[in-house]
């Protein structure tokens, strides 16, 4: 029988040789994760089951990021919880407040590689099927569940391949083609789908890049993003893992495969705008619109490569007196690096605020929110009314370099029409 990716994913998880769209199957987990803010639910849910110990404490993976260091008494908390449960239950990978963004910190330590099973408590989990595992977002509850028997039942979704094809221009970048492509087919135009991502584009692509597609898979309605593993894949995964793996790819011919044709040779950089990620327009119909803050950072976009693509524009010029800029590096292995390639010094020179690896302004629960009739310029995934703060404020979500351009402008502004 002909499967998709997702389709042998999950019949291999569940024991069987085939699996089809729309069937239930049980699925042993390979990797779980929780962090600050979701993870005291889960604890919670799973004291009230009764199980005294996790199915496997080597499996879990708790990341701080939401909330770092505290900043509220109720965090603190959540966060003595959580170290208490490490504790307890001898939990092998814990991060603390030092590692940074859950989706970035997983692939880096080596947790996610080819074929997998991976669930965790934040919708953005969908970003490790860049490396080819079926992974998505679950409630604290079935958390719960996960950490008790290892196991947690699944619908085979369907899949919706979007074929990208064509070169991307200068200044247009992964953000701008997932942005464009949840424009088009809408918010829900992939619900419970597994979204795969191939294409010519995407060979070209690095693995950050393909994570950005991943990532973003869920604004689209989408159960998971999919890259099919190639060369680039293997050496990412090669260098941080040593567990084994099974590199599985979708066959053509498969009955519940949808296929869409993107082609990039004209795109633009895009802008979503208030308050949908599928309010997409090009930057030529938003130019000009003045902004109070750019945010560079998050699990979509606050990457090295991304900080370099930021870097490069603001380098020799200065943040508008009217914008605040906050960056934040996704990770400590991306704020390191960031250090040694003189980065920081050319964003603390240009008048930015650099913090402490976290997800900072995108939940709208930590450091940098907008007040009343603020607007946000923001390389996150999300743009919903108060997403950032104020529900009186406005969030538009660009790239890096759009959203570098934007700072030193003032306003709205393509990086393509501007010598820096």
């Amino acid at each position: 029988m002909s499967m998709t990716m997702a389709e042998k994913i999950l019949a291999k998880s569940a024991g069987k040789k085939e699996s089809e769209a729309g069937e239930i199957v049980m699925a042993n987990i390979d990797v779980a994760m929780t962090h600050d803010l979701t993870g005291p639910l889960s604890v919670e849910s799973f004291e009230k089951i009764g199980t005294p110990k996790v199915w496997d404490p080597e499996k879990i993976v708790i990341v701080f990021d939401h909330q770092v260091p505290a900043d509220s008494l109720d965090a603190a908390n959540n966060h003595l919880v959580m170290r208490q449960f490490v504790k307890e239950q001898k939990i092998k990978n814990f991060y603390d407040v030092r590692e940074g963004v859950c989706h970035q910190v997983l692939p880096e330590k080596g947790h996610i590689v080819p074929g997998e099973v991976v669930v965790g408590t934040d919708s953005h989990t969908c970003t490790h099927g860049a490396l080819g595992a079926f992974s998505t977002g679950i409630g604290s509850t079935d958390m719960a569940m996960v950490f008790s028997t290892g196991q947690l039942w699944f619908k085979v979704p369907e899949t919706i391949r979007f074929e990208i094809e064509g070169t991307l221009g200068n200044y247009v970048s992964a953000k701008d083609v997932v942005l464009n492509i949840i424009g088009q087919i809408g918010a829900d135009g992939a619900t419970y789908k597994a979204c795969e991502f191939v294409g010519s584009t995407v060979k070209e692509m690095n693995v950050s890049d393909r994570m950005v597609l991943c990532n973003m898979a869920i604004e689209m309605g989408g159960k998971t993003g999919l890259v099919e593993p190639d060369e680039k894949t293997l050496q990412y995964v090669n260098a941080r893992s040593n567990k084994s793996y099974e590199v599985m790819k979708t066959d053509l011919d498969a009955p519940s495969l949808e296929t869409m044709h993107i082609d990039v040779n004209e795109l633009e950089p895009q802008i979503a705008c208030p308050h949908h990620v599928d309010n997409v327009k090009p930057v030529s119909d938003v130019d000009g619109i003045e902004i109070d803050q750019v945010f560079l950072g998050s699990c979509t976009n606050g990457r090295i490569s991304d900080l370099r693509d930021a870097a490069k524009i603001l380098k020799g010029n200065h943040v508008s007196d009217s914008v605040r800029m906050l960056v934040i590096p996704a990770s400590r292995e991306v704020y390191t690096k960031a250090l040694d390639e003189g980065l920081m010094n050319t964003f603390v020179d240009a008048g930015a605020l650099v913090t402490n690896p976290c997800c900072g302004p995108c939940l709208g629960g930590h450091v940098g929110l907008i007040g009343p009739g603020e607007v946000s310029l923001s390389t996150s995934n999300r743009n919903f009314r108060g997403r950032q703060g104020s529900p009186e404020g406005e969030v538009y979500l660009s790239s890096a370099s759009v959203a570098a351009a934007s700072a030193i402008i003032g306003k709205i502004t393509d990086p393509r029409n501007i010598k820096f």
